[in-house]
């Protein structure tokens, strides 16, 4: 793996080369992860020019022992522990890139503070300070086989963990206590912990994005709607899945659900590289507004995972850009009826050519309609 870190360093520093940066600061944990293998609390990643191992440190505050570290540091780095008066990293990597002859360094400008962006200008007054822009999440977009690995093993402790939940007895249990259970038995099953915060909705409340679990209790003839996903060596997926509890579904629900299973599936059906994210959407959103629900559906339909739970590309109607292959993303449409609940169905995906059997489906666990 450290040729591979080392890779993409050196993709990075050719990118800044390019815009005429010598030397890059990277601040935001999910980057500096990509870049070293690691992201210890606070830690900041210095890139020169050369990519020599001296122009290739990471600067940590303080040694890592309070809180853990999940991965572990590329060796070819120089790893820098600051004193516990050392301040702030950023600032101590600004001087040492003045310190090595760079005149310009490239910050992430969308991730610093206005204070820390001051501060660092103030530790080198001479250096001039470049956006770095979204250049290290551009390389990110796009997942490598090990990366896509991490992802299908967090996708199977998911569907681990939900199928588990779905085979205990149900009615009675608040959401908070389902929630609970749910992200404990992520970590049994091997992850490094949930992805989000997990998402238990019964009643008048399912259907809704990201509901936070109350002590409402499980009733008979709900929509149990569930929200979870692992992370797994630091890279996290997304399922969702809606259940009636205890009987015979309603006529409203088999309805309500059969829409949305049939939105969900035009926007699957839809994921392939050169497709207009746009478009995506467009496919779920145009069935859902024929059906008069269309303004039930959250802004966006879906979104890239990896690192981080929510990455590029979006698939929203305002969303510019194509889709790649190697890109997995998130599919999960989903309506609401105030006072009486609603469906959501979530599932993540890698787009993949249709000479390779099309997009490459990670949560696998049923998406029909059962009676718990």
């Amino acid at each position: 793996m450290s040729q591979v870190y080392a890779d993409r360093r050196g993709r990075l520093r050719d990118r800044c080369a390019a815009a005429g940066s010598a030397a890059a600061l990277v601040s935001r944990p999910a980057n500096v992860r990509y870049l070293t293998g690691a992201s210890p609390p606070g830690a900041v990643l210095l890139l020169g020019g050369d990519g020599t191992g001296d122009d290739e440190v990471l600067l940590c505050p303080h040694a890592p022992t309070g809180d853990p570290v999940e991965g572990r540091v590329d060796e070819a780095l120089r790893l820098t522990v600051l004193p516990p008066s050392g301040g702030d990293p950023a600032v101590a990597a600004a001087g040492l890139a003045r310190q090595a002859g760079a005149d310009t360094l490239a910050v992430e400008e969308r991730h610093l503070s206005v204070a820390r962006y001051r501060a660092i200008g103030s530790a080198a007054p001479h250096l001039r300070l470049d956006d770095l822009g979204t250049s290290v999440e551009q390389e990110r977009l796009v997942k490598d086989d090990e990366e896509i690995t991490c992802l299908r093993i967090a996708a199977e402790i998911t569907d681990q963990a939900l199928g588990e939940l779905l085979e205990s007895i149900l009615v009675g249990r608040t959401e908070r206590h389902l929630a609970l259970e749910l992200e404990r038995r992520l970590v049994d099953h091997g992850a490094d912990g949930p992805a989000f915060p997990t998402s238990v909705a019964t009643g008048p409340h399912s259907g809704r994005g990201r509901h936070r679990p109350s002590d409402r209790r499980v009733e008979e003839g709900d929509f149990l709607s569930v929200c979870l996903g692992a992370s797994y060596r630091g890279y996290r997926c997304e399922i969702g899945r809606t259940f009636v509890i205890g009987t015979t579904p309603a006529d409203w629900q088999i309805e309500l659900y059969d829409l949305v299973f049939a939105a969900q599936r035009a926007a699957r059906e839809a994921l392939a590289p050169g497709t207009a994210c746009r478009d995506v959407d467009r496919a779920a959103r145009q069935l859902l507004d024929a059906a008069g629900h269309g303004d039930g559906l959250a802004p966006s339909l879906g979104h890239g995972v990896g690192l981080e739970i929510e990455e590029d590309p979006h698939l929203s109607p305002s969303a510019m850009g194509k889709l790649d292959a190697c890109v997995p993303v998130t599919v999960e449409p989903g309506v609401h009826l105030p006072g009486r609940g609603g469906v959501r169905i979530d599932d993540t995906l890698v787009v993949r050519q249709e000479a390779d059997g099309g997009p490459e489906l990670l949560t696998i666990t049923t998406k029909e309609l059962l009676a718990l």
